[in-house]
């Protein structure tokens, strides 16, 4: 969905004022209160639904105008045994009437669809947060499964909690009835039922909704109209029922967004759609091969939509043959991508070794889960760092780009591939789970504000032999940039030979000579360490006597939501702290040495046990510390405050 709004202000945490208004019916009155922000988890078992459950509520709180963060969170299992706690299925949704930066530390609202679900989740849940639970599947077979020798419903457990029981099965039955479904089809209909009722509770539009079931089930008209059905039964269950005496207004984000086009949008979408721009905007066509593997195949699946953007995708048959299918297309003269996971990686790493010797663009998409080896499919992780630096045979240097946020990734993919056309090099992008199934706006860009990727191919001879013999070199480089030309296979006298073997510098052939290899060695890293990228931007704000921070805070890739809100509660404390984050990993920025050295401690969070904390140490000899998190879960902003202030304060 696409709305008009404009940028929300800073974060604040305090609540707003609540008011009355009628409604329900009869025109009883309903208290209904302003809130600046919400954060709610659905959760149940895969099966329930959820995942759909969250996406519909985010769309229309896209539509409304929030500024919004989600957290998609599913079981590796394509079907864990029902009701157990390895099947629990939740998304969180944070949104809001200013700006926000993650999908929030802890929910306001758990919707707990079975026992399992409650247990997984309320240890993420605040005293005093709303629990709606259904009550249908609080009996002593589900409750036993995880553990509950009584029900916590019963058993004074939930005492701190606003508990709202809710026989969600037995109301969507009942308000299916006239469709003469089973019992087992109209259950499936009871996550609409919870829709509909935190659609009241939050005043959330419900036509896009409406329409989106139908135009899902449009071959089954009948389920089409049960499931809008039971939508509507939840809406009306929250305007009726003494239970919620109390609903809730966030107000669209209206104050510092530039004013434009939104969408909500994936990591993964948003990749997609860079991935299709970089490939009109170079005037080249795009290729995919790709292998399956979680979380990267909705690259895939999004890409292979678009044959009419000229967009080839190949699903190979393993990893291996879906590189080597996408450097075949980069000879051939095409916008080649490989699209895969860590345990991917592994196996392309002969083939990008390749691609570095070849000198072809390339771009190697890696949105990384956590490992090792296939590790945890479905959860997040910053682990491949040092894989995409340095996990391939011999001094194969390849730049790397790391997007910061969901939308991010267009711009990212976008810059990934102005690299690897001006560079001829294949070129590494790390996104990762979270970024890749979060979503949040997306000011929609003006195809005038997209960069001109256009390149020329060799067209003619680039060399005089000293006969004077006019003859075309495939390895001689541009003065600045130290790409060599890329030469399109059939065209008249430009035959070349090319392959893995060292070649000798101009000329191309094969070369075992120890001079040659040490010059093309240090020229391929030369070629790398030149690249262009801007330099590194520091938030730093002053205090009255104009002294900066003494303590940096710095991040890579998706760390940038939780960094950038720990920093803003650390300085609402009083507290200064400087914030700076990394885009570019390979070559860094230039000036990243110079920020470095204006700080007495630099603080790293990262992902994994430290890996971009060790490379600045290595490269700057400063003593960067590591705050190091391998859960398979983003940070929490609260969490990563403690950290900043116990540095600043020690």
């Amino acid at each position: 969905m696409t709305n008009q709004v404009s940028s929300p202000a800073e974060q604040t945490d305090a609540a707003l004022v609540g008011e009355q208004r009628a409604s329900g019916n009869g025109g009883e009155a309903k208290e209904v209160r302003r809130l600046d922000r919400v954060i709610i988890r659905f959760a149940g078992d895969s099966g329930d639904g959820m995942q759909l459950t969250g996406d519909r509520f985010t769309s229309e709180t896209a539509s409304f105008g929030n500024d919004l963060s989600t957290l998609p969170n599913f079981p590796a299992e394509i079907r864990a045994p029902a009701g157990t706690l390895p099947g629990v299925s939740s998304f969180q949704l944070h949104f809001a009437d200013h700006d926000i930066l993650t999908p929030g530390d802890a929910p306001n609202v758990l919707v707990a669809m079975n026992p399992a679900a409650l247990k997984a989740n309320l240890a993420d849940v605040p005293r005093g947060a709303d629990i709606i639970v259904n009550t249908d599947e609080f009996t002593k077979r589900p409750m036993a499964k995880v553990g509950y020798a009584t029900s916590p419903l019963e058993d004074g457990s939930l005492e701190a909690y606003n508990v709202h029981p809710v026989p969600l099965t037995t109301l969507t039955i009942e308000a299916l009835k006239e469709f003469g479904l089973s019992r087992k089809e109209a259950e499936r209909s009871k996550n609409m039922f919870a829709l509909g009722l935190l659609s009241w509770m939050y005043h959330r539009p419900t036509e896009g909704t409406e329409k989106f079931l139908r135009a899902k089930f449009a071959k089954k008209p009948d389920i089409a109209e049960a499931n809008v059905t039971a939508f509507r039964a939840g809406w009306n269950f929250g305007e009726t029922t003494e239970d919620f005496a109390v609903s809730y207004e966030v107000a669209p984000a209206t104050k510092d967004f530039p004013t434009g086009t939104y969408r909500n949008i994936s990591g993964n979408l948003a990749l997609s759609y860079g991935l299709i721009a970089a490939g009109r905007q170079s005037d080249l066509p795009l290729y995919l091969g790709s292998y399956p593997i979680t979380p990267a195949s909705d690259i895939l699946h999004e890409l292979s939509k678009h044959k009419n953007f000229g967009v080839r995708t190949f699903q190979a048959e393993d990893e291996i043959a879906g590189i080597g299918a996408a450097l075949g297309a980069a000879f051939g003269g095409a916008l080649a991508v490989t699209t895969t996971s860590g345990p991917g990686v592994a196996l392309k790493s002969e083939t990008i070794g390749l691609a570095v010797s070849l000198e072809l663009p390339l771009l190697v998409v890696d949105i990384q889960r956590g490992g090792p080896s296939t590790g945890l499919p479905t959860k997040t992780e910053q682990a491949d760092l040092l894989q995409a630096m340095y996990g391939r045979n011999g001094e194969a240097p390849v730049p790397i780009v790391a997007p910061r946020t969901p939308a991010d990734c267009f711009d990212a993919a976008l810059d990934a591939a102005r690299i690897a056309l001006t560079y001829r090099t294949p070129v590494f992008l790390l996104s990762d789970g979270y970024l890749a199934n979060g979503s949040e706006p997306w000011r929609i860009p003006d195809v005038e504000e997209l960069p001109d990727l256009r390149v020329q191919f060799a067209s003619g001879t680039n060399h005089q032999l000293a006969d004077g013999t006019e003859v075309f070199w495939p390895y001689k480089r541009d003065e600045q940039t130290l790409a060599r030309p890329w030469a399109v296979p059939g065209t008249p006298g430009l035959e070349h030979r090319i392959g893995g073997i060292e070649k000798q510098d101009g000329t191309g052939n094969i070369s075992y000579d120890p001079a040659n290899h040490d010059f093309m060695v240090r020229t391929r890293q030369a070629k790398v360490d030149g690249i262009e990228v801007p330099d590194l931007e520091v938030d730093d704000p002053a205090d009255d006597s104009g002294r900066g921070a003494r303590t940096l805070a710095l991040g890579w890739g998706s760390t940038y939501g939780p960094i950038t809100a720990a920093v803003r509660r650390v300085r609402r404390a009083g507290e200064q702290i400087a914030q700076a984050h990394l885009r570019h990993l390979n070559p860094f920025p230039r000036n990243l040495g110079e920020v470095l050295a204006r700080y007495d401690k630099v603080i790293v969070p990262e992902m994994n046990l430290g890996q971009l904390a060790t490379l600045l140490r290595a490269k700057y000899l400063v003593d960067a510390h590591s705050h190091t998190q391998v859960s398979g879960m983003p940070f929490k902003a609260e969490q990563l405050a403690e950290v900043f202030k116990e540095a600043i304060n020690d």
